[in-house]
């Protein structure tokens, strides 16, 4: 019986649990922060630890943060391709095009779009790459290249309906509606190669012709006919002021920009920093993206460190002074100098005999605005002056010191 009693032995001390394990108090559900782990008593004896983060909560952590790492300048490139319409490669300069995007290492695929010699952009899913996946999302923007004969005949368009012509010819406005009605929701933009060059033939012929009639004349030729030759065919050209006015025109009704080229090479480099724009625009947009509409990333709205030295404290003083309506830096900095601590503005105004040069004690300290000699002078004012005094005497937490809003 003593045998039997003693086969039964008693667990060793290393499969016991801890006796602080035993003695706290169960967690309830939801209890335990997130992360922490929770012991729990195995029948046996010992300790099993189970994770409170679920194998989905870690799996989504996991794709938070590829898509952050994706959206990172340098790795934003790999899931971007550019778009080139067919057309736009049959042009004198869409292989430069092209070549441009590949050189600064961005794909590009060649297909037939809604609107002829444009650019779209694509990019690629996180998931989608990682799984070898063909999963891609529009990116907003079009770009669109107009030939430059095609672009002059537009403005001389406007120019005509602008006189009141009766023909009604495609414009640019009429063109972007056009490509909006294809092609709705994309922001566009617009791009036109060599109209510098068109200007400056314009000019060389304009200086040929004078030439020509200033000789016709010196021979004593007849010039009536030919003037009148001259007047018709200048008509049918479009000036530098023409375009202009078309562009305002375009911009104020529809804002979308015109960009002009000197040459393809020139186009090539804007395509591959319009591509490089594109794929950083969600970083940029998540930077941007504070979470407190109120907050500015100004310097002057940052806090100040201030040191066991005191350092700092006149820098604390002057944000304080500013953050009164409708002060500037150049105010506040005034207001410090003349007096570098609160203590010391209190001290004065205990020094003053009434209460309205109390409320006016600051009114005359000068403001220096600028520097050398287009430096000019102002007075803190009346205004500030009353409401700093009001701000550092006043008893009243209810007191609203800008009565004029």
């Amino acid at each position: 019986m003593a045998a039997a009693a003693g086969s039964e032995l008693p667990p060793s001390i290393e499969e016991l649990p801890p006796l602080a394990a035993l003695l706290q108090p169960l967690p309830t559900a939801g209890s335990a922060p997130a992360g922490a782990s929770c012991p729990s008593v195995r029948p046996g004896g010992g300790v099993v630890v189970l994770s409170s983060d679920s194998e989905d909560e870690r799996e989504r952590r996991k794709v938070l943060g590829q898509v952050l790492k994706a959206q990172r300048p340098g790795q934003c490139q790999k899931y971007i391709s550019a778009v080139l319409d067919t057309a736009l490669l049959q042009l004198e300069g869409g292989a430069q095009i092209r070549a441009a995007l590949q050189a600064a290492n961005y794909s590009c695929v060649v297909e037939s779009q809604a609107v002829p010699c444009s650019v779209t952009w694509r990019r690629k899913a996180v998931l989608a790459q990682a799984e070898d996946g063909n999963e891609w999302t529009e990116e907003p923007n079009l770009l669109v290249l107009l030939g430059l004969e095609e672009f002059l005949s537009m403005v001389h368009s406007y120019k005509q309906a602008a006189r009141g012509c009766a023909e009604q010819k495609e414009t640019l406005q009429s063109f972007v509606a056009r490509v909006m009605e294809k092609m709705p929701g994309k922001i566009l933009a617009l791009t036109v190669v060599e109209v510098e060059k068109y200007f400056r033939c314009l000019r060389a012929q304009s200086k040929k012709r004078l030439q020509q009639t200033t000789v016709n004349r010196s021979q004593g030729e007849d010039g009536g006919d030919q003037r009148k030759k001259q007047v018709n065919h200048p008509g049918l050209e479009i000036t530098r002021l023409d375009v202009e006015d078309a562009l305002v025109d375009l911009q104020l009704c529809t804002r979308v920009q015109v960009t002009f080229f000197e040459s393809w090479e020139e186009l090539g480099e804007f395509a591959a920093m319009f591509t490089k724009a594109v794929a950083e625009a969600p970083f940029k947009r998540e930077q941007q993206n504070t979470g407190f509409s109120f907050y500015l990333e100004n310097k002057w709205c940052r806090g100040v460190k201030v040191d066991h030295s005191g350092k700092g404290l006149l820098e604390v003083w002057k944000r304080q002074i500013q953050q009164f309506n409708r002060v500037s830096g150049e105010m506040a900095e005034a207001v410090v100098s003349a007096y570098p601590s609160p203590q010391l503005l209190v001290q004065a105004y205990s020094k003053c005999s009434s209460e309205q040069e109390r409320e006016n004690m600051l009114a005359d300290i000068p403001v220096r605005r600028g520097t050398g000699v287009t430096a000019t002078y102002r007075r803190v004012g009346p205004d500030l002056s009353r409401r700093i005094y009001l701000q550092m005497t006043s008893l009243d937490p209810d007191l609203y010191l800008d009565v004029t809003g």
